[in-house]
């Protein structure tokens, strides 16, 4: 399997950059006039270009350089999403009851981390994966439990209830927490022409989230 570099690209340039979500619906059109549409994707999938967020020769070196180490395509690596990195969806404050994760029953001691968008016709829950170290925050019931009661694997976004701190019978389980996409590039040749950075032109550093 290909391997996952756990480290967050330059953050200076990913908070200048531009991107965000894609889905992918087939439309099949009738001689009536009428559509029928259907969803390909469970998941929407993030697209990001990296190039807006150079603006000196010291970024763009800076940016070759980790192109290098993740050999291209190859690797993947952590990406800060500006428009949304935190549990919060007004990109406020953490707070543990954020988002709900599941109900207890007494038994189940693992829940993974999801953000829910939408709450009126068809809202949609979008596993997180990879949580920022030390942003989570753990609610059950509505009541906040101190680090010891839980952990959480910023690898896959899965958290555990230690013992004696299961969720019991209904109880709500929420969390909150701050978190990056997992990307890759999506090119193997970086195309840099100096005499056109110089004059202001964006070199095009396209990246794509991918599935853990």
């Amino acid at each position: 399997m290909t391997a996952f570099h756990d480290i967050l690209f330059p953050l200076d340039i990913a908070l200048k950059s531009a991107g965000g979500p894609e889905r992918r619906t087939e439309i099949v059109s009738f001689g009536s006039g009428r559509e029928e549409r259907n969803a390909r994707w469970a998941h929407s999938r993030r697209r990001f270009d990296a190039g807006y967020g150079i603006k000196t020769l010291a970024a763009l070196q800076s940016v070759v350089a980790f192109f290098e180490e993740r050999r291209g395509r190859l690797h993947g690596f952590r990406w800060r999403d500006r428009l949304d990195q935190t549990s919060n969806v007004s990109g406020g404050t953490i707070s543990p009851r954020d988002q709900g994760i599941g109900i207890g029953d007494g038994a189940t001691a693992a829940f993974q981390l999801m953000k829910t968008y939408g709450s009126s016709f068809a809202p949609y829950q979008r596993p997180i994966t990879k949580p920022v170290d030390g942003s989570v925050r753990i609610a059950v019931g509505g009541n906040e439990l101190a680090s010891g009661a839980f952990s959480c694997d910023v690898t896959t976004g899965l958290v555990t209830f230690a013992s004696g701190h299961i969720p019991g019978a209904g109880a709500a389980v929420t969390a909150g927490f701050q978190f990056d996409v997992p990307v890759r590039f999506d090119t193997d040749y970086l195309e840099v022409d100096l005499s056109a950075f110089a004059a202001g032109a964006i070199p095009k550093i396209p990246l794509v989230e991918i599935r853990i």
